[in-house]
């Protein structure tokens, strides 16, 4: 009993601690300029107010929130379709290269990303693709090296007999793909675009280089900008947080067996 109160105990510090800078988010966006000096930051505002949310819904937020949903679908749907591609050729089609090829690409993860994204932005200068849809999606849309490793891992693990009786039928790689394979790795699938979803939506630096206009500007980078002028609005940015926040809610809320799910299959894989 002792071990188990203990465990508990600590489970429940380690929860709170994870919860409680969200729960500043909410408590500092719901108060107003004046509570928010009178009062300690963990001490609700009384009566909270939603100012802060009409304000910012009221201007061009509901734009740059548009941009991050587009551009948040755009690359989830393109890694899923090219990263399945991809890891379908290197599990299951035989080339010369193909090894040495695929163990080059995963390498790749090794190499941090703020390396990359100077040349990056070099080569779309280039292209003529600076401050563009094209070049804000054209570095991760095709895949990723996690999302193909994750696949391929998990193609590989699917029976070969299925594949040789669709061939024995008459199927090609095309139909074996979408017709057998595809409904098995549901799981995969399912961990892909969860981890797609939340990296393209807390996406930051790679939209910060490479956009300026308001056309392509994403929410994250206009949060930035409500911090780079004289006198920052604390509650108007945790207001734009908690509307970046609410989205990420809810998806764990309704899609959490999967996310568990998720845990499991990559830490498995």
């Amino acid at each position: 009993m002792t071990k188990r109160i203990l465990l508990y105990a600590t489970l429940t510090l380690g929860a709170f601690v994870a919860v409680f800078p969200y729960l500043l988010v909410v408590l500092t966006a719901l108060k107003t300029q004046s509570q928010l000096n009178a009062t300690e930051p963990w001490v609700p505002g009384l009566p909270p107010t939603t100012a802060n949310l009409t304000k910012l819904l009221g201007g061009e937020f509901p734009r740059y929130l548009l941009n991050t949903v587009v551009m948040t679908t755009l690359l989830t749907l393109g890694q899923l379709v090219f990263t399945t591609f991809a890891a379908y050729a290197f599990a299951r089609l035989r080339f010369r290269g193909r090894e040495v090829l695929f163990w080059l690409y995963v390498a790749t993860m090794m190499v941090p990303s703020a390396v990359t994204m100077i040349p990056l932005f070099l080569i779309m200068r280039e292209l003529h693709l600076v401050n563009t849809w094209y070049g804000l999606l054209a570095p991760y849309v095709l895949g990723t090296p996690y999302g193909i490793f994750l696949m391929r891992q998990f193609f590989r693990g699917l029976p070969a007999g299925l594949e040789e009786a669709a061939r024995i039928d008459g199927a090609g790689p095309l139909k074996i793909l979408t017709r057998i394979l595809l409904p098995l790795c549901r799981p995969a699938i399912g961990t892909l675009t969860i981890i797609t979803v939340i990296s393209s939506w807390n996406s930051f630096l790679w939209p910060l280089i490479i956009t300026s206009g308001d056309d392509t500007k994403v929410m994250t980078v206009a949060l930035a900008t409500l911090n780079s002028g004289i006198g920052v609005d604390y509650n108007l940015m945790m207001a734009g947080g908690l509307i970046a926040l609410v989205p990420m809610i809810a998806i764990f809320i309704f899609f959490q067996k999967y996310i568990v799910r998720s845990v499991v299959l990559t830490g498995l894989k």
